[in-house]
């Protein structure tokens, strides 16, 4: 539950229902966790009270804002990771981590805003991270979420690039080293971006990508898309595989070869696709691992990640 913008509480009752375990977040709290009496009278007692993880580190700026999405008028919320030792008057590689689909979001008033680790890691690195919820992800209101629907990553594509247009208003990031990085719809996202601004994303790495929203399961492709026969057009703008042409930058394609979620055939017709129209993405596999890496290969595949960027966007 968003408590006033300022955080998130989450509860559970007791089993009798006389006790509340009130467990909250926000950007500067990493937990706090109360009991509650609900009754005769409410009362709060404080049960536990995380300390900073990160006290005594180096870490990097973690900042909050709004920006308008591309229809003018509806509030962007995006995360930014600044540099360690950051300097404002140089100039930095920046990344765009992407998700963008629905029912998930990136942003919320929760520890250092729902940052990843890696975006920490990579800020040690020397770089700018930014993330932005656009139109389509959850917890915005119906009107919100189906901003995208039968057209997936259409709109979400023009909300993502208010966040770079406003990342290019900013005298500290490079506008000829910004990257773009994202898993699963996330991955959609990464090369359609990569494809559509060919000018603009000089490096990415999309990790489990969907190609063509019909190879896709029906559950969720049809949630949001429709059906193919219902909803030809749609499925058209939103295949990646007439985009392959237009690939210029530099573009890591990573799947699990177990994955049940977004099958390999996905990646492997976007790798055809591109060898027709003579473009040149690289390609990297995780043999027998599923949607998404676990253990030491969720180790290794941040490695690899990091090392893409480091190699061709630094």
């Amino acid at each position: 539950m968003l408590d006033n913008g300022k955080g998130y509480h989450h509860a559970t009752m007791s089993a009798d229902g006389s006790l509340l375990l009130d467990t909250y977040s926000e950007p500067s709290v990493p937990r706090k966790s109360d009991i509650i009496a609900v009754s005769p009278k409410p009362t709060r007692t404080n049960w536990f009270t995380a300390p900073n993880p990160w006290e005594g580190y180096n870490v990097p700026d973690y900042e909050c804002g709004t920006i308008k999405a591309a229809d003018g008028t509806t509030d962007l919320y995006w995360r930014m990771v600044k540099p360690i030792g950051f300097d404002p008057a140089k100039k930095y590689p920046t990344v765009v981590y992407v998700y963008g689909g629905p029912h998930a979001h990136n942003v919320d008033a929760s520890w250092h805003y729902g940052s990843r680790s890696w975006e920490t890691y990579m800020a040690q690195k020397g770089y700018v991270l930014f993330i932005l919820d656009n139109r389509g992800s959850e917890n915005r209101g119906k009107e919100f979420e189906q901003a995208t629907f039968r057209q997936l990553g259409q709109e979400e594509m023009k909300d993502q690039m208010q966040g770079v247009k406003y990342l290019q208003s900013l005298p500290y990031v490079d506008k000829d080293r910004i990257g773009v990085h994202g898993w699963s719809f996330g991955g959609f996202m990464t090369i359609s971006l990569m494809t559509n601004y060919p000018d603009v994303f000089k490096v990415g790495v999309a990790g489990g990508p969907v190609i063509d929203w019909k190879w896709y399961e029906v559950m969720y492709g049809e949630r949001y898309m429709d059906t193919p026969e219902t909803n030809p057009e749609g499925y058209a703008k939103t295949s990646l595989l007439p985009k392959a042409k237009d690939l210029k930058g530099k573009l890591q394609v990573i799947i699990g070869t177990n994955d049940p979620v977004v099958l390999p055939q996905q990646a492997l017709s976007f790798l055809k696709a591109c060898i027709g129209a003579g473009t040149q993405p690289d390609y990297f596999v995780y043999p027998g691992e599923p949607h998404n890496m676990r253990g030491h290969q969720s180790v290794h595949l941040h490695q690899r990640i990091t090392q893409y960027f480091e190699d061709y966007l630094k």
